[in-house]
């Protein structure tokens, strides 16, 4: 048995079709209007210029490195604008959507990788941590976090400004991990109110999802006793509702869920990964028919959204596009003596006089002919 996109064991919410279509669920609905979806449609176009602007400056030399997440905007941006404001997301380095929708300025996304920002932002004023390099370690500091929101008791209180979760996000590789799967356990003991959001690429860099397990993701939750939930990945309309569900049953204090969103990679790995040498180009193409923004837009001139509105889309995403050019280039050098108060919380005496040697060597070094 292998873990195939189409699985009878596993089979996949989906609320519209690649072609477009809206389809029925017994389970699962998206409940906004025209308007809301126009919303979700806006927010794929301009994740995925920033994606693809970001991509460019690397090409350009602007950026060091660039992990592109051409593809799995409707897995990022359905479960993203799921959340509340008291939620909090642990992102992976390539949910640029998901910061993006969590408030993050684009340009904020960019400096760790043109190698000017020590960190990125303050996960306090958006409710999402740093993005995570280190493969799983996120579901733990999710896991963690969650468990911290029953004790502060803010779940399964009623109070819908109150009642809090998280969300993990991870790819099909990390599901290999220790971490992963030490998250999962001890959110299902805890009763953590977490949801562990797979972003099934089908690729882990270049080992194959069929080299990672052989049943589907989602069906590793029952060797956790937590639910388990399969989602197409390209459908943002069903992603927002599956992960909807997953979060409020967590707020409530019903415990975790693992969704596994089945997307696809269009790109690279990182922009220092060449797709070519492991994957075939027929399959890419297969899933290019599987756009998650062609299938919004067809919905939406079916619906009679105007084209203006599409109009006006472009212009804003090629204003985007030119700010985050811009903006990039402006990005100030980092001030490395920072790295002492980023990394301590307390500074010691000894930490003390190691950045005064510091600042003292790097004022002279500027101040010299070297």
């Amino acid at each position: 048995m292998r873990a195939s996109v189409d699985h009878p064991d596993a089979p996949m919410i989906q609320l519209l079709t690649p072609r477009g279509e809206r389809v029925s669920h017994p389970d699962y609905a998206f409940d906004g209007d025209r308007t809301a979806i126009e919303a979700l449609y806006r927010d794929l176009v301009l994740a995925r210029r920033i994606d693809t602007e970001a991509f460019a400056l690397q090409r350009h030399g602007e950026l060091g490195l660039w992990p592109p997440a051409l593809g799995q905007e409707a897995a990022q941006i359905g479960s993203s604008r799921a959340l509340r404001p008291q939620d909090f997301a642990f992102p992976t380095y390539r949910d640029h959507g998901v910061a993006y929708c969590r408030g993050v300025p684009p340009i904020d996304l960019l400096g760790v990788f043109r190698g000017t920002d020590l960190g990125g932002w303050d996960p306090a004023d958006h409710g999402i941590a740093l993005p995570q390099i280190i493969i799983g370690a996120q579901t733990l500091h999710a896991t963690g976090y969650a468990m911290g929101l029953t004790l502060d008791h803010s779940v399964g209180t009623g109070d819908p400004e109150r009642d809090s979760a998280t969300i993990a996000y991870f790819g099909d590789g990390a599901t290999s991990q220790g971490d992963v799967n030490e998250a999962l356990d001890w959110a299902a003991v805890y009763h953590a109110p977490v949801v562990f959001f797979c972003e099934n690429n089908q690729y882990a860099i270049s080992e194959p999802l069929e080299r990672q397990t052989v049943v589907p993701i989602a069906r590793r939750a029952d060797g956790f006793g937590l639910p388990g939930v399969r989602v197409d990945g390209n459908d943002v309309l069903a992603v927002h509702a599956a992960t909807s569900a997953a979060l409020q049953r967590a707020r409530t204090g019903e415990g975790p869920t693992l969704i596994e969103a089945v997307t696809y990679r269009m790109g690279p790995h990182t922009t220092s990964d060449d797709p070519t040498r492991y994957r075939d180009g027929a399959e890419t193409e297969q899933w290019k028919a599987k756009d998650p923004l062609d299938r919004v837009r067809l919905l939406l001139v079916a619906e009679g959204t105007a084209e203006s509105f599409f109009d006006d889309l472009d212009a804003e995403a090629e204003a985007l596009g030119a700010a985050l050019r811009k903006e990039c280039a402006a990005l100030p050098e980092p001030d490395l003596a920072r790295l002492f108060e980023n990394v301590h919380a307390e500074m010691t005496d000894e930490l003390r006089e190691q950045q005064a040697a510091y600042v003292a060597w790097r004022d002279a070094y500027e101040g010299s002919d070297a």
